[in-house]
C-alpha cells in the first residue's frame, strides 16, 4: 500500500510565518499611529490592509487596547470602526477646560431620536410621530451636522425623501451600531411633575 509523500503539500494555505518581537512591535506602532491620525473610526479591514502580511490584525487591535487600557485615552469600537477617546471617568473633568458643543435643540434631538429608531422614514412620518410639524430648519442643522442623510424615496404618491443616520451619529454618540441604542422608552422621557398635596376641606358649619 502505497504511504503519502510527506514532502507533498496539502491543499490548505501554509501558516505564516512567525514574526519577530520587533516586526511585532513596529506593526502595533504603526497600528497606533494609524487609529490617532484618522479622522473616523478606523475599520479592521483597512488596518488588515496597512499592516504587513502575515499580521494577525485581531491580535495587534487586542495589544494596542491592553496597552492603552487605564490611560487617560483609550481605544474603543466605534460605528464599526476603531477610535482613541477620552477615558470615561476623565470626561467629566475635562468639561472645564474643553470646550464642548452646543447640545441640539430638542426639537432636533426628538427629530433625530425618531429618525434613529425608525429609518427609513420620510417628513411626514417624523411630523406624525411627534406630533407636530418640523420645521426645515430643524431638519437642515441635521444635515449641516452630518448626523442625517437623504436615502432615496418612498414608493408613495409624491416619492417622499427617505431619511436615515450617518455614521456620524453613532461616532457623535459613542455607538458601535445602531443596536447599541437604548431602549426607545428610556429616550427622551422626563419625570413626572410631583402632583400638589391634596389641600384639605373647609369644615362646614353645624
Amino acid at each position: 500500500m502505497n504511504q503519502p509523500d510527506p514532502d507533498l503539500e496539502s491543499d490548505s494555505p501554509a501558516a505564516p510565518a512567525t514574526l519577530s518581537p520587533e516586526a511585532l512591535e513596529d506593526a502595533l506602532r504603526l497600528a497606533e499611529a494609524m487609529v490617532f491620525a484618522a479622522g473616523a473610526p478606523v475599520g479592521v479591514r483597512a488596518l488588515a490592509n496597512l499592516l504587513p502580511v502575515g499580521v494577525d490584525t485581531d491580535a495587534i487591535v487586542a495589544a494596542l487596547r491592553e496597552r492603552y487600557a487605564g490611560r487617560g485615552v483609550e481605544l474603543v469600537e466605534v460605528a464599526g470602526g476603531l477610535q482613541f477617546r477620552t477615558a470615561p471617568d476623565l470626561a467629566p473633568r475635562l468639561r472645564r477646560v474643553v470646550v464642548v458643543p452646543r447640545r441640539l435643540p430638542r426639537a432636533a434631538m426628538e427629530t433625530l431620536a425618531i429618525i434613529a429608531y425608525h429609518q427609513p422614514v420620510t417628513r411626514a412620518e417624523i411630523e406624525q410621530i411627534r406630533g407636530a410639524s418640523l420645521s426645515q430648519q430643524t431638519l437642515d442643522s441635521l444635515l449641516e451636522l452630518g448626523l442625517v442623510t437623504p436615502k432615496g424615496h418612498k414608493e408613495a404618491p409624491g416619492r417622499p425623501t427617505l431619511w436615515a443616520t450617518t455614521p456620524g451619529f453613532l461616532v457623535q454618540f459613542g455607538l458601535r451600531e445602531l443596536r447599541d441604542l437604548p431602549r426607545r422608552e428610556d429616550l427622551l422621557v422626563e419625570p413626572p411633575s410631583p402632583l400638589p398635596d391634596p389641600v384639605p376641606a373647609e369644615p362646614t358649619g353645624g
